[in-house]
Parts: structure tokens; C-alpha cells; sequence
């Protein structure tokens, strides 16, 4: 009774009035395609072709893009493989165009150049080219004149090789089949190193901390979208809590900046810290959040250009190398500034809560004077400068905690986890997918941790609204044994309902710990 109470007291104080209602629309599961493999990454990254009705589906377990046709989308069916063995070690990421679909494919070790492989929609080789090391996404622009890839550069377990991370632009227009490594312009941030000709532009409140590490080895892309006029490509650079922005026609960056902190003790960013209390308790606390976006998507709005960001956060915890996860509890905490550092370092309020021990000790007196958590738990919407213009401070686990109340910030693994991620990025917002809808524009951003879809209406981006939640879990089910639905969404897909094969608007996920590719039928609301 205790959960239900203090669930019942904490969104009564803001749950309705804080957040806008945009126009109805529901998500109705048509079909699964599962390979049955649990929590191998055997459904990450999709893409779509329509022409022949295909998704394209990074399945990491086996090293394959999956083939699935889906003409009849309530029964998805695997046609082919694209085995990558032969191109590297594993495909990361994959995107189409036209008749042509691109893979991102890590060497072997990641530290290595990775490549892009080109194939026809058929599943025909064309080519092969060299990009910067870990390409762990891949994009065409809209005008399918270049692709580009995220190139993360993570370093070796034990942080003995660090390569730098990079974005690389492929160019298109002598076609696919002739391509060459002279196609290919790797983008850097050497020039923003110590000493560099752009040092002075560096914004100090980008993170760099990674053991000996230069900035251009610290800052680690990992994601891309492109401005609708295709000239414009916007980073987000995940550890490093930055957004880099890039001219694709000179190859040049033309802004770098910090995506700054969330003030967690303010009343619209609560958050539930905790796994320890056995209770819902979404409240204040004096943290700072790095929003530290994974996916990232663009939309123009009265030829200005909006960027959308799930806020996963993420940090760097190498076994044999380095790590800056740490507890509350573990941590010196400045009396000035926590003069209730014991209250606060309890189990049940702060003291299990992950926070990075790389930043905090502004005056360097070894302790901390300002604790760090990552991701926001949120998305965001910034302008095409990084200004933030929205944020959805804690509506998504006000919203999971009303929905699901028994199984909130559960983890994706396992069922029965009631609360287990409180202490962890909660519900771990990863992937985001925009769709227009008649006038309206919408986003898409899945949960990778408790699950489900999170739709809001973006046609205003200073008033997002939402309008539904779906998660096609099954809380009662196991999952290992393949019986809980969809675990752990990865990635989402938009398919205009001018491109579906049955004229509906869709939207697919795919889910990394189930394995499964789900594809819901998009309906207006009555």
C-alpha cells in the first residue's frame, strides 16, 4: 500500500497541470518479426525500402542485416541475410536510399577504421570504403547526395589505444560502384586540441576527462541527423555532453558547444533516485543532470531548423582500464554546500544514485561541491545553434509511474524489477523518430529500460505536447524465455503511410534484448 500512497501524492502535484495534451493518435501492434535471441543485440538499427516493402535490420548476434518483408505487416517474414563477415568485425548501423543501403561496419579491433558497406536493395555488393574508427551510425542525406557515419573512436578495454572520433562524409556523385577512399572526408577535432588553430573556440564546458586523453580523442560522436536542405549535419558527441555542428559541403565543423546541465532541484525536473526506498518517489533533489543525447533527428518549422534529442546519457566504465561511475554514497561531499550530506547519502534518498566522480570538485579541495548524473530523462528540443527551447523535465517517468505502477523504472532484462533503474538514468530515453501526420509533426522516443513509445506533438516546438504512451511489454511474462514482448528498443522507424504497404502511417522498433522488430499501425485519433 505503501508504493500506491506515495505514488498517488507525488503526481497529483503535477502530472496534469505541468503537461499539455496534444490531438489523439493510438499505436496498434500489427506484427513481430523475433529471432527468439535474448539480450544479443539481434534487432538494433532498421531501415526501409519501398519499393520492395523490406526492412533492413541490424542483427548484431549474427553479424547479418536481416532482410524482413513487410508487405503484410501483420506478418513480418524474413526473406534474407546480408552476412558482413567477409567486410569487418560487426554492422553497427544501416540506412537506405533509393536502390542503394549502406552498413556501418566496426574493424577488428574497433579501434581500427571501420568501413561502409554498399549494397543494391536487392542484397547485391557494390563497394567498400574506409571511414574513421567505430562507425556506429550511418545516414544518407535527404538528398541521397552523401552519407555519412558517427565514428566513436572508443578506446581498448585497458585505454591503451584511444583512437580520435571523427564523422566522415562520403560523397555520392560519381555513384556507388566506383567509390574509393578519395570519396571519403574524415572530419576531426584535432584543430580543437591543446595548441590547436581553434583552442581558443574550445567551450570549457564540454567534458574531457578520459585518462590522458586529448579532446579529440575524448570527443566521441554518436549520432547524426541532417537538415532537411541537406547541408547541415548535427552531432550529438554522447560522453562529452556536446553537439557538433558540420558543413558538409566543406567538411569543416562550424560549431562545437556544450549542451549544458539540468537542475534536478528545480520543481519541473524531479526525478525518483533511488532503488532502495521500495517506493515511487519522484522529487527534487540538488543534482545536475547531463542531458548527453544518443539519437538525435532535425525538422524545419518556418525554414528554421529544430533538433530533437533522447536523452540517454551514458559514461565510461572500462574494466581493466577506467571507469567514473560512482555512488552518492561514495563520494566526500562539501559541507558548505550539502550540509545534510548524511540525509542525503542514505540508501534511500541519494546515496545509491550514479553519478560521474570525473567533475563536481569545482574548487579542488577533494571533495564535491555540485554532484553529476548522466542523461536527462527526457528529450529535448534546441535550436539549430544548440540553444535549448524544450525539455520534458519529468514527464516520462511521471507518466511510466501512472501507467505502470507496479513495474516503474524496472529494468530490461528481467521482470519483477520494480524501481530498479531509479538510481541509473530511470527510464533511459535512446531512440528518436520524427513523422509528419497530416499537419501536425510528431515525435517518437522509445524508453530502452521499462520500454514502450512516448509520443508528442512537435508542430510547435516551444509547446510540445503529449499524446500517448504504448509499450508492448508483457510484465507477467519471462523474459529470457522469449514470453515478455519487446525488450530494450533501440531504434524507431517512421514509415510515411505514402510509402507503406498498407497505407497507413507505421512506426518500428527494434528491440535489442528481445530480438524482436515490432511494427505498429499509426491511428488518427476520432
Amino acid at each position: 500500500m505503501k508504493r500506491f500512497v506515495l505514488l498517488m501524492v507525488v503526481l497529483a502535484l503535477s502530472i496534469v497541470p505541468a503537461m499539455a495534451q496534444g490531438p489523439a493518435l493510438t499505436l496498434e501492434v500489427l506484427g513481430s518479426y523475433t529471432t527468439g535471441v535474448f539480450d544479443e543485440g539481434a534487432s538494433e538499427i532498421a531501415a526501409y525500402d519501398p519499393a520492395t516493402q523490406t526492412l533492413f535490420v541490424v542483427n548484431g548476434d549474427a553479424d547479418t542485416i536481416e532482410l524482413i518483408n513487410i508487405s503484410d505487416p501483420a506478418s513480418p517474414t524474413l526473406t534474407s541475410q546480408l552476412n558482413l563477415e567477409a567486410y569487418g568485425d560487426s554492422p553497427n548501423s544501416v540506412a537506405t536510399f533509393g536502390d542503394l543501403v549502406a552498413v556501418a561496419v566496426q574493424a577488428d579491433p574497433s579501434q581500427e577504421p571501420g568501413s561502409v558497406v554498399f549494397f543494391s536493395t536487392a542484397g547485391e555488393f557494390i563497394s567498400q570504403v574506409p571511414v574513421g574508427a567505430l562507425p556506429d551510425m550511418v545516414t544518407f542525406t535527404p538528398d541521397g547526395s552523401k552519407v555519412l557515419t558517427a565514428n566513436e573512436g572508443e578506446p581498448s578495454d585497458d585505454y591503451s589505444v584511444d583512437p580520435e572520433g571523427s564523422v566522415s562524409i562520403i560523397d555520392l556523385a560519381g555513384g556507388a560502384a566506383g567509390l574509393t577512399e578519395a570519396n571519403v572526408t574524415t572530419v576531426g577535432f584535432t584543430d580543437f586540441n591543446e595548441g590547436g588553430s581553434r583552442a581558443a573556440e574550445f567551450d570549457p564546458a564540454i567534458r574531457v576527462y578520459g585518462p590522458n586523453a586529448s579532446r579529440a580523442q575524448d570527443l566521441e560522436p554518436e549520432y547524426i541527423a541532417v537538415s532537411p536542405d541537406s547541408s547541415t549535419a548535427y552531432v550529438t558527441v554522447q560522453e562529452a555532453n556536446a553537439l557538433a555542428v558540420i558543413d558538409i559541403a566543406s567538411g569543416s565543423i562550424v560549431a562545437l558547444k556544450s549542451l549544458g546541465f539540468k537542475d534536478h532541484s528545480l520543481e519541473a525536473n524531479a526525478l525518483d533516485a533511488s532503488n532502495e526506498d521500495g517506493a515511487i518517489n519522484i522529487t527534487n533533489w540538488p543534482v545536475l543532470g547531463m542531458y548527453q543525447a544518443d539519437e538525435i533527428a532535425a525538422y524545419a518549422v518556418n525554414d528554421r531548423v529544430y533538433l530533437v534529442t533522447a536523452n540517454e546519457g551514458d559514461t565510461r566504465d572500462f574494466e581493466d582500464g577506467f571507469s567514473e561511475e560512482a555512488e552518492v554514497s561514495e563520494l566526500t561531499l562539501d559541507p558548505t554546500v550539502f550540509p545534510n550530506a548524511a540525509e542525503l547519502q542514505a540508501e534511500a534518498n541519494l546515496g545509491k544514485l550514479e553519478v560521474t566522480n570525473t567533475q563536481g570538485d569545482t574548487d579542488g579541495d577533494g571533495d564535491y561541491d555540485a554532484l553529476y548524473l548522466p542523461g536527462g530523462r527526457s528529450f529535448s528540443i534546441w535550436g539549430a545553434d544548440g540553444a535549448l527551447i524544450f525539455d520534458s523535465g519529468d514527464q516520462f517517468e511521471r507518466i511510466t509511474a501512472e501507467t505502470y505502477p507496479d513495474d516503474f523504472n524496472a529494468t530490461n532484462d528481467e521482470n519483477g524489477s520494480f524501481d530498479d533503474r531509479s538510481d541509473n538514468k530511470g527510464p533511459e530515453p535512446e531512440g528518436v523518430a520524427l513523422g509528419v501526420i497530416g499537419e501536425r509533426t510528431y515525435a517518437f522516443i522509445g524508453l530502452e529500460r521499462i520500454g514502450g513509445v512516448m509520443v508528442y506533438d512537435i508542430t510547435d516546438p516551444t509547446a510540445p505536447a503529449f499524446v500517448t504512451y504504448v509499450n508492448n511489454r508483457d510484465f507477467s511474462g519471462d523474459a529470457e524465455a522469449g514470453t515478455a514482448g519487446d525488450l530494450g528498443p533501440e531504434g524507431l522507424l517512421f514509415i510515411a503511410a505514402t510509402d507503406s504497404p498498407n497505407g497507413s502511417d507505421l512506426l518500428v522498433t527494434t528491440n535489442e534484448i528481445s530480438g524482436s522488430t515490432t511494427i505498429y499501425q499509426i491511428n488518427p485519433g476520432m
